[in-house]
């Protein structure tokens, strides 16, 4: 795995959100962005994350900070995600793994013994040059945001 690490440039995307709506790479050059990957919809893990990132959406954006989700998930498993848990960020369906295998947190991993090819639950802060100024390789679910918060 050839993850993106500090003063990387953001890569080009775009990518359709729960919604059927594009968001590209362009649309957040002049603004604070954090992006963060996560394997799998509606799994106990990403619940967690997302429900997290949720409750302290706020204190985010008041620190001048744009949230996308990001997972190989179809738009409809996004939707579906996104209206259960009321999430108020986007969340974007990369099922080709473009921008996954872009940032480089695709790749192997185990569970229960097993070795498979998966994403790796990671999270960018990307300043508004589109530099990333920050990683999380280890992201504690139900205390992301409180990570997040402690260096934006």
């Amino acid at each position: 795995m050839n993850t993106l690490k500090v003063g990387d440039k953001l890569p080009n995307f775009s990518l359709m959100d729960q919604n059927g709506l594009f968001h590209k790479s362009s649309d957040y050059i002049g603004k604070n962005l954090i992006i963060f990957f996560y394997p799998k919809a509606n799994t106990p893990g990403c619940t967690s994350e997302v429900c997290n990132l949720r409750d302290n959406y706020e204190a985010i954006t008041k620190k001048g900070y744009c949230l996308l989700g990001v997972s190989a998930d179809k738009q409809i498993s996004q939707m579906k995600f996104h209206q259960k848990y009321h999430l108020p960020f986007p969340l974007l369906a990369d099922i080709n793994k473009d921008l996954i295998k872009s940032f480089g947190v695709w790749g192997k991993k185990k569970f229960m013994g097993k070795q498979y090819e998966g994403i790796h639950r990671m999270t960018f802060i990307i300043n508004d040059q589109g530099i990333i100024s920050n990683v999380f390789k280890k992201v504690k679910t139900k205390e992301h945001s409180d990570q997040i918060l402690e260096v934006i």
